[in-house]
This record gives structure tokens, sequence and C-alpha cells, in this order.
């Protein structure tokens, strides 16, 4: 027998064996894992975050007080930021009234807390302002280079003349919502009226930001842009007049002394 012969030919299975085969059956694919929506707080958070990067860490700031004790949390914000004035309400409000609109709380509570948080934050300063006094002003003021004690009285007889209106309106300005708390305090202001003045003001101004944050929806940050350009000016306006004081004053005292003055 030869070797051929010894090893059987390899043959190709026959048409009927071919479908006799067994079919091989493929283990059924595991079922996708559902995914939960994320809550609706949840939705102002991350697309708060998701923000420019000028606007994040404060944004960050303000939701993070929001998600943990609500409304009152943007009232806290709000009152922080009249104690520390870097903390702009521009930023703050619109984030409070977005917040409102995924249904977090309400407009109303938002409305509610924010002005309280305002009213809270300048009656500290009031009371910082009564505090110091109007004494002990002017002997802080006497050792201000450039600045006289006349000077003082001027501000002084303007604020009794206006101070209602500068409570009132300085509440809708950048910068002064805060300072204007000052001065009501060391003139001892009434405190129901400075109270009502400044209740009224910052309802106001709360509305208005945080009705565009509840409408402008994703886009609330836009309301900050449009703020920004508002307080350039106001600081502008502060810049130039506090250059002209102090040329002002600079020039008087370069004045030669005649006799008459002497």
């Amino acid at each position: 027998m030869t070797i051929t012969e010894a090893v059987p030919a390899a043959t190709s299975p026959t048409f009927f064996e071919f479908f006799a085969a067994p079919a091989v059956v493929e283990p059924p694919a595991a079922p996708a894992a559902v995914v939960e929506p994320p809550a609706e707080g949840q939705v102002a958070a991350e697309q708060a975050a998701a923000e420019p990067s000028a606007l994040g860490g404060v944004a960050d700031w303000a939701v993070g007080m929001m998600e943990s004790i609500g409304a009152p949390g943007a009232g806290l914000a709000i009152a922080l930021e009249n104690l520390f004035p870097p903390l702009p309400s521009e930023i703050i409000l619109p984030l409070a009234g977005f917040t409102a609109s995924q249904g977090s709380f309400s407009l109303t509570a938002a409305l509610f807390w924010t002005t309280l948080g305002s009213v809270l934050g300048a009656l500290a300063l009031y009371g910082l302002g009564a505090w110091l006094g109007r004494d002990r002003m002017r002997r802080v003021v006497a050792k201000v280079p450039l600045v006289d004690l006349e000077d003082v009285d001027k501000v002084e007889a303007w604020f009794e003349r206006h101070g209602y209106k500068a409570v009132f309106f300085g509440r809708m300005i950048p910068l002064f919502r805060s300072l204007i708390s000052i001065p009501a305090g060391i003139e001892r202001m009434g405190l129901l009226t400075f109270s009502a003045l400044t209740t009224a003001g910052s309802l106001i101004w709360n509305t208005i930001f945080i009705l565009a944050g509840y409408y402008l929806g994703e886009s609330w940050h836009l309301v900050e842009a449009y703020a920004g350009v508002f307080q350039k000016i106001v600081i502008a306006a502060v810049v130039i007049a506090a250059v002209w004081f102090v040329a002002a004053k600079v020039r008087s005292s370069r004045k030669p002394v005649t006799g008459e003055d002497a």
C-alpha cells in the first residue's frame, strides 16, 4: 500500500450535507443601558458652567448657592454683592432668572429673595455709616490729601437736599448701589425711609435683570455684556470727575497769594 493510499483524501461536503449542518445561533445582544435625563435643576448648573470662562467663576459660585438652598441662595449672593461690589449683580440676577425658568424655584421667589438680600446688604452698610458717624468721618477726611472739610460740607448739603433721590436711583447705578448706603447712615436718614427707598429701587433693578435672564433662557449671559457697557460708562464718568476734582484742587493750591488773601 502506498502512502497515498494510506492517507484518506480530503473530500468536500455534498450539497445535502452542507444544508443539513446545524446553524450557528448568535447570542442575543445585551440591552442598551437606559440613561436617565438630568434633573431640571442640574441643567441650569451644567449650562452655566459651560458659559465663557469670563463668567465661569462667579456663575459657578452663584449656581452652587442656588442649588444648595434654592431661591434663598440667590438672595444671599445678592446680599454679599452689596458688601463686596466686585461681585456683579449683572451676572447673579440673570442667572437667578434663568434658574427660575428651569423650574428650580419660582419667579416670584427669585424676586422676593434677591430684593430681600439687597435690602439686608444695604442695611449692613447703613449701619457701618451710622457707626462711623459724622464727626469720625470728618476727622478721617481731614487727613486725606486734596480734600477739604468744605468739600465735605458741600456733599452733606447736597445729600440733605437730594438724599431721597440719591438712595432710590443709586440702587440702579453700578458701584453706587452699595456706596450710597454709607452716607445715608452717616447722615442718619430715617431707617424706615431708607428701607422703603432701598426696597423700591432694588426691586426695579432686580426685576429688570431677573426677567431678562428668565426670558433669554440659555442666552442669559448676554445680559452681562450690555450691562457691562453701562458700568464702563459709569466708571469713565467717575474717573473723569475724579481727575477734574484733583486738577481743580492742584490748580487752586498753586494760585499766588495776594495781599487781599493774606
